[in-house]
């Protein structure tokens, strides 16, 4: 079965049309991304912004058109969308104008189909408990588990766009602003995850833009590679040596930084912090970086 599936974020609208047998995506034809910010203003205002769904539009008007002889077109809208009071108004324009069945998914499906994708091609009678951690523009989920089933997941109003917006003020930003992001972070992820939680993990996976830029940007890669990107393991030294960096330098020269996507620059600074402090919730002095996220695991749900 040919499925496409388009994950409308908080931040970015990303395409993948792959062929799903047997339970297993045994193809990737295509895969998109664009950084949109549909959750820009929506933490503030509580609704999506006209110019952020105009973008999203034109972006999913882009990828219409790459569906093609697709089995069935699908739309997963996760933070931005649930948390909107325009949010299902949206949804229905999503599906009359472009095609794509939209699904506007809970904290605990995001989280599965997160979960689902990280781990489709682990052995899934792997005991090690494992940490899946999916750092979004609105949200950062936390999912537990192990094998291909998760035990426990937490939906945390942590995200880049977020956190960008309540924090980095000035340009770079400065310490004070970043020990106020860092706090806010710590304070969210230990309200959400319970001590047992935390010591249990032995693993972690990192998964969506915030991670596999900085396994880009810890290579170097121009242009972007993502076999390179996936099972990157990413040390706690080299992620903090990269956001020192990164947040020392005004939003136009971190743009040309080798292996960031310029789009991402305005929000990077605040998903490495927020990385940080998952890893450091958990005691992960590494974490493995994965092409796998929630597109693929929609691709299985869907595509079956």
């Amino acid at each position: 079965m040919r499925i496409a599936v388009a994950d409308v974020g908080t931040n970015s609208t990303r395409l993948l049309i792959a062929d799903v047998d047997d339970g297993r995506v045994t193809a990737e034809l295509e895969r998109r991304t664009k950084v949109t910010r549909l959750g820009a203003g929506v933490d503030k205002d509580g609704t999506l912004r006209e110019d952020a769904m105009e973008r999203v539009y034109a972006t999913l008007s882009e990828y219409h058109e790459l569906v093609g002889d697709a089995d069935t077109a699908v739309a997963v809208l996760t933070s931005a969308v649930r948390d909107a009071a325009n949010g299902q108004e949206f949804a229905e324009t999503v599906r009359d104008r472009y095609g794509f069945e939209p699904h506007v998914l809970a904290g605990e499906e995001e989280a599965r189909l997160t979960f689902l994708g990280a781990t489709s091609e682990r052995d899934p009678e792997n005991p090690t408990p494992t940490l899946v951690v999916d750092i979004g523009g609105g949200s950062t989920e936390l999912v537990i588990g192990k094998g291909r089933e998760m035990s426990f997941y937490v939906s945390t109003q942590a995200g880049v766009v977020r956190q960008t917006e309540r924090h980095l003020h000035n340009d770079p930003p400065d310490e004070s602003e970043l020990d106020e992001l860092a706090g806010d972070v710590r304070q969210i992820l230990r309200a959400g995850v319970p001590e047992r939680e935390r010591t249990a993990v032995k693993h972690g996976i990192a998964v969506a833009g915030t991670a596999t830029s900085l396994a880009a940007i810890a290579q170097h890669l121009e242009p972007y590679d993502p076999e390179r990107v996936h099972s990157y393991i990413l040390d706690a030294p080299e992620r903090d040596r990269i956001l020192s960096e990164l947040a020392s330098v005004p939003l136009e020269e971190r743009k040309q930084t080798p292996g960031l996507d310029p789009s991402r620059a305005p929000t990077i600074v605040a998903g490495v912090a927020i990385l940080a402090e998952v890893m450091g919730l958990f005691g992960l002095e590494r974490i493995e970086v994965s092409e796998h996220d929630i597109l693929r695991g929609a691709a299985l749900e869907f595509g079956a």
